[in-house]
């Protein structure tokens, strides 16, 4: 099959990009917005469309990889599932300590968080891409039906109903507490971890339906038909998430069957109106901004997270810079939410401009 590209999959992946580094680094001194900070259990925000619809963008990319012998797919599948884990393990353990009135006290592994974001994605495109290599359409689908309703029946089959969906009484904190120990868990809500095991088995699909996706505008290259098939089945997408909301709650914490539908049918509304604008359109306003952004999306979310820990090592009066800069400037200046929301722009922007420097150096730094 003929590699085609299209300019709104890579804005799409630049715009996932972009929102989940604004999403990440609000200013300090005041709370952001209530739509862009994630929902506490059940419920939906801006914020929550941010995660899996980079896992959504993953896999398609995933389609519009090139052919691979047997050994040379599972040499590349293993290596970038183990490096993209690794460094979200070790980037949970950067700085590797801190200052005390002792002197710099380490950080032992017993501290180390063990799930998290990049490991997530790790092994959803881990386990999507071997799928994708060995099942049809239609096995592709019928494991994504699997997996959602399997998890839908996995939380309510092992739990009392009154604690099988609440956030310390599902199996999936069970076993992530068996299987990591809580030392090794998200500590900042009541030692529940949004990113353990269970919960990425229906993450798994949000990369799959991506696949998908990017799979059919590669048959079908970019026309009105792939916009329109986007729009309608996006627009399915969201109404069985919603009619399924009052059985299984949409929730990004726990990463709920209905939760993947609305984003995934999200994803393909935005992705539908991306090709149209972009693809058939052919406007150009916004387009090379998200492409910068797109071109090195794994490796910008890392210098993201690098850069973030910088600036909150920075001492400037007794306080990290970062929350100097929040607190003492830019909440002065314009208080309460703006304020914080200026903050995480210009975070991002900063990320933008090394995005832009490999760009004008034709730089593409594969994980």
């Amino acid at each position: 099959m003929e590699r085609v590209r299209f300019r709104s999959l890579d804005v799409f992946r630049g715009m996932a990009i972009c929102l989940m580094i604004v999403v990440n680094t609000p200013g300090a001194g005041s709370e952001p917005w209530p739509v862009l900070d994630h929902a506490d259990w059940f419920g939906f925000t801006a914020a929550d469309i941010v995660f899996p619809s980079f896992l959504f963008a993953v896999g398609n990319a995933v389609a519009f990889g090139s052919a691979m012998t047997e050994g040379e797919f599972w040499r590349k599948t293993l290596r970038r599932t183990a490096i993209i884990a690794g460094l979200g393990i070790l980037f949970h353990w950067f700085p590797f300590g801190h200052m005390a009135d002792q002197g710099w006290v380490w950080k032992t592994w017993g501290e180390v968080r063990i799930p998290g974001v990049l490991q997530r994605i790790a092994l959803c495109y881990c386990f999507g891409a071997i799928a994708a290599r060995y099942l049809d359409v239609r096995g592709l689908l019928a494991l994504s039906a699997a997996l959602l309703l399997g998890y839908w029946a996995l939380l309510l089959a092992t739990a009392p109903p009154d604690l099988a969906l609440t956030k310390l009484g599902n199996i999936g904190n069970a076993v992530d507490r068996f299987v990591f120990g809580v030392a090794h868990l998200y500590h900042r809500d009541y030692d529940f971890d949004p990113e353990g095991l269970p919960g990425t088995l229906p993450a798994i699909v949000n990369v799959i339906f991506g696949y998908l996706a990017g799979l059919y505008a590669r048959r079908h290259g970019a026309s009105r038909l792939v916009a329109v098939r986007y729009l309608g089945f996006g627009i399915a997408l969201l109404l069985a998430a919603l009619a399924l909301n009052p059985f299984f709650p949409i929730g990004k914490k726990l990463w709920t069957s209905s939760f993947v539908l609305l984003t995934v049918g999200i994803d393909l509304v935005v992705l539908a109106g991306l090709v149209a604008w972009i693809d058939l359109g052919k406007h150009r306003f916004g387009v090379r901004f998200f492409e910068i952004f797109g071109r090195n999306p794994i490796f910008i979310y890392i210098f993201a997270i690098i850069l973030d820990r910088a600036v909150s090592s920075i001492p400037v009066g007794g306080q990290s810079f970062w929350k100097w800069l929040g607190k003492d400037v830019m909440n002065s200046i314009l208080p309460g939410p703006p304020g914080s929301l200026v903050c995480a722009i210009g975070f991002m922007l900063a990320c933008w401009l090394m995005a832009w420097v490999l760009d004008r150096r034709n730089i593409v730094i594969k994980v």
